[in-house]
């Protein structure tokens, strides 16, 4: 009995050793996880390497806009930065959609209305 105690402390001490490797919470990573239709069951080793996994992603984007962006004299990192990262990058270049560059409203209108006078030259 005693023996089976022991080891199960030294499951747990493991668990929460392994949880401070971390900085997501699990439990979010778990619920995204969860939520496509083709996941029934998410074993406890691939949730804590999809989540560690995710951590160095998000730092390596974050690192490679830093050094690309305007923010390096003010040692700071805006959306700007992680928007043009992705539309450079061939590595990130699947986050455009979800990154887009920011522009005015005014300029968006003025493109709508160049593309709508082509379409009526032709």
């Amino acid at each position: 009995l005693s023996r089976d105690m022991s080891a199960n402390t030294a499951d747990k001490d493991n668990n929460v050793s392994t949880n401070k490797n971390i900085s997501l919470p699990i439990s979010r990573v778990r619920l995204i996880m969860k939520s496509s239709p083709d996941v029934s069951n998410i074993n406890q080793e691939a949730l804590f390497l999809t989540t560690k996994a995710t951590e160095l992603f998000v730092q390596y984007l974050a690192v490679s806009s830093f050094n690309n962006g305007s923010g390096k004299g003010s040692k700071s990192l805006s959306y700007s930065d992680l928007a043009s990262t992705a539309e450079e990058k061939d590595t990130f270049h699947f986050l455009t959609d979800i990154l887009p560059k920011k522009i005015l409203a005014g300029d968006y209108l003025k493109t709508l209305e160049q593309i709508e006078d082509e379409e009526a030259d032709i």
